[in-house]
């Protein structure tokens, strides 16, 4: 692409050459190899679920029998 402000080019020209003498140092003193490593795999955190509907849980676990449930039930029993 053509820069039509030519003057932006030119001041950042300087910084430019900086840039790639750093790099070609850098890579005069490691030998100029390089190891290519396979890409890093994130796997993403779960949505964060701060409210949960209590009629949900009351279907996954029943409520446990109170004590005046289990003494009715218990009569119930001994009548059979």
């Amino acid at each position: 692409m053509i820069s039509l402000n030519l003057n932006a080019v030119r001041a950042k020209q300087a910084e430019s050459d900086h840039i790639a003498a750093a790099m070609a140092d850098f890579w005069g003193r490691s030998g100029g190899n390089y190891k290519e490593l396979p890409p890093a795999r994130m796997k993403p955190i779960p949505a964060r679920r701060d409210w949960v509907d209590p009629e949900t849980i009351l279907k996954r676990k029943p409520r446990p029998l109170t004590l005046a449930e289990r003494r009715a039930l218990r009569k119930m029993a001994d009548s059979l």
